[in-house]
């Protein structure tokens, strides 16, 4: 196998123009029609537009995005698995026309592509849920997203490149494939063994990429996703400070490092085939596929996604025309008596085999315990600590929701003294009425200004929890999509704890000073929640509280003693 023949027989594409041109596009572009992109859409064009994509050289059009979704094939009949798609609103599809070009914008503005537009059409975003992820259970990120993120209308169309994204940090890890494959080429490196992670790695890590390289006589590159991986993952700046590391412990000039902006979508299986050919679109020969390999892990079941080894049967049935070799992921153990680390199926059952699940590895973390040294490497552990300490110096947000009257202010006043009086952090209280008055005072009460309200102060929440501080936030928050958006606002950043105060809706009238229910009972406020607009009760809230015969105090004790339990507070 060539180590640098082209992608499925074709150029690697490269879609950008020169400098002159782009000059000239940029003053064309102001007439365009303007999109925003995503992060999901940033990360996708930059790998389209450097090749990484290959042999792409757009957005799906709707005769590709049918082909990948039925048998993972473009209508040239290339092995493609993934649908890239660009997905917009209603309202600016309904403003574009076939032929048209449109202009493609990071957050600030810089145009970095255009796209000619050749399709537009509505998908069936469960069946493109059934087709490419295998199911349609929101629990899977991928789902969740295309069902509560992205953008009803699809555009597909052909790229052409203006501007490469701008990064500010770890500018000398980052490579386009032409790039990557020059280094090989400069180093002499004729088989390259590639490892993909999205989280921090180890000892056993490092043992089972050693082994792979030194097995098929290849030199090594470690390229870890640092564009969008699966929520609650460890942050890409912490993780690339720990490979840094983890470089160190390789014999030298074998093993490079680099970095790769892609949006994972957890498709397992067919995740796996796009890795492959993604990397061989950076020049590597052979490609280590895991056990669950991409998978998100349990369903709303408590059953896997995806079966531990379907990843590697597919990639197999298709590995001839990948052209590129599988290293298949052996699961390494400690074995006590040899003080070293060694594939599973080589032990005996006499000898001691000692291993930290990835759950056991984040309570550890979490609770400041003991980290042993067969298992990581002490300056990882040291950068993983600064960044993530112990749970009793997080910050963390509780979140109260409930109907008007429930009790809800009373109650997170009262924890607001408690935690004041516990002291070690900052403490914010973000009552509803307050927030209304000084962040949302130009909102209403439509169903949209009541969620951007709520996200208003799941934003305020996450920058406080982020910055060590503790969060109490207490607003009505009626709908449960919008509350769980707020806890992955939060829980990106810290703990978030949701209490739920379900105070009966007869208690609550009876407690009402303002008559605000009475006036909605005689039709004088609209959308009044508990009367005119349903409240969507929370399914599995870390605490639930009925305020009837619970005195405040009492209540806000409760809540201590569950931060208590969790570990946020000591």
């Amino acid at each position: 196998m060539g180590a640098f023949k082209e992608p499925h027989g074709g150029e690697l594409k490269q879609l950008y123009v020169s400098e002159a041109a782009a000059e000239e596009m940029k003053l064309s572009a102001r007439d365009f029609n303007s999109w925003d992109l995503t992060d999901r859409q940033a990360c996708d064009i930059e790998l389209i537009l450097n090749g990484a994509f290959s042999p792409l050289e757009g957005f799906l059009t709707r005769e590709e995005y049918d082909g990948v979704l039925k048998d993972m094939r473009l209508p040239s009949g290339i092995l493609w698995p993934i649908p890239i798609t660009l997905d917009v609103s209603e309202e600016f599809a309904g403003a574009l026309e076939q032929g048209e070009s449109i202009a493609l914008r990071d957050r600030e503005g810089v145009l970095i592509a255009t796209l000619e537009v050749a399709d537009i059409w509505t998908p069936d975003k469960a069946a493109e849920a059934r087709q490419a992820f295998g199911t349609e259970d929101p629990t899977h990120p991928a789902v969740h997203y295309l069902i509560e993120h992205a953008g009803p209308v699809y555009i597909g169309g052909r790229l052409t490149g203006v501007e490469p994204p701008t990064y500010y940090d770890f500018k000398l890890l980052r490579d386009s494939p032409a790039e990557l494959r020059g280094r090989f080429r400069k180093l002499g490196w004729r088989k390259v063994v590639a490892f993909q992670t999205r989280n921090p790695m180890h000892r056993a890590h490092q043992e089972l990429t050693f082994r792979a390289a030194r097995d098929n006589e290849a030199n090594l590159l470690i390229q870890p996703v640092v564009g969008m991986t699966k929520p609650g993952d460890i942050d890409h700046y912490t993780r690339v400070r720990c490979y840094e590391h983890i470089l160190e412990q390789y014999p030298e000039q074998t093993t490079t490092l680099s970095l790769l902006n892609l949006a994972m979508r957890m498709a397992g299986p067919r995740e796996a085939v796009w890795h492959a050919i993604i990397r061989k679109n950076y020049g590597c020969t052979h490609f280590i596929v895991g056990r669950d390999h991409a998978g998100p892990g349990m369903d709303s079941n408590g059953e896997p996604f995806y079966g531990p080894y379907d990843a590697q049967e597919l990639f197999r049935t298709h590995e001839q025309e990948l052209d590129i070799s599988m290293v298949p992921f052996r699961h390494m153990v400690y074995v006590e008596d040899k003080a070293q680390y060694v594939p599973i199926d080589e032990t005996t059952p006499d000898q001691k085999v000692l291993d930290i699940s990835g759950t056991e590895f984040r309570r550890r973390l979490q609770e400041g315990l003991d980290i042993p040294e067969w298992f990581s490497y002490s300056k990882v552990v040291e950068e993983l600590r600064k960044s993530y300490p112990p749970r009793h110096r997080q910050g963390f947000t509780v979140f109260f929701t409930g109907l008007s009257g429930s009790g809800k202010s009373t109650i997170a006043n009262a924890l607001l003294i408690k935690l004041l009086e516990n002291g070690g952090r900052s403490v914010t209280l973000l009552d509803g009425d307050i927030v209304r008055k000084n962040l949302s005072s130009e909102l209403g009460f439509s169903r949209e200004h009541r969620n951007l309200n709520i996200l208003r102060i799941g934003y305020v929440a996450s920058e406080i929890t982020k910055s060590g501080g503790i969060a109490i936030c207490a607003p009505i928050a009626p709908y449960a999509a919008t509350r769980q958006r707020v806890r992955e606002i939060v829980e990106a950043r810290g703990g978030f704890l949701e209490i739920h105060v379900a105070t009966p809706l007869e208690v609550c009238e009876e407690r009402d000073r303002k008559g605000l229910y009475a006036k909605a009972r005689a039709g004088i406020i609209k959308e009044f929640t508990g009367i005119s607009d349903p409240y969507e009760e929370p399914e599995s809230p870390e605490l639930r509280i009925d305020t009837v015969g619970l005195h405040p105090e009492l209540a806000a004790h409760r809540i201590f003693v569950k931060l208590e339990s969790l570990g946020f507070i000591r």
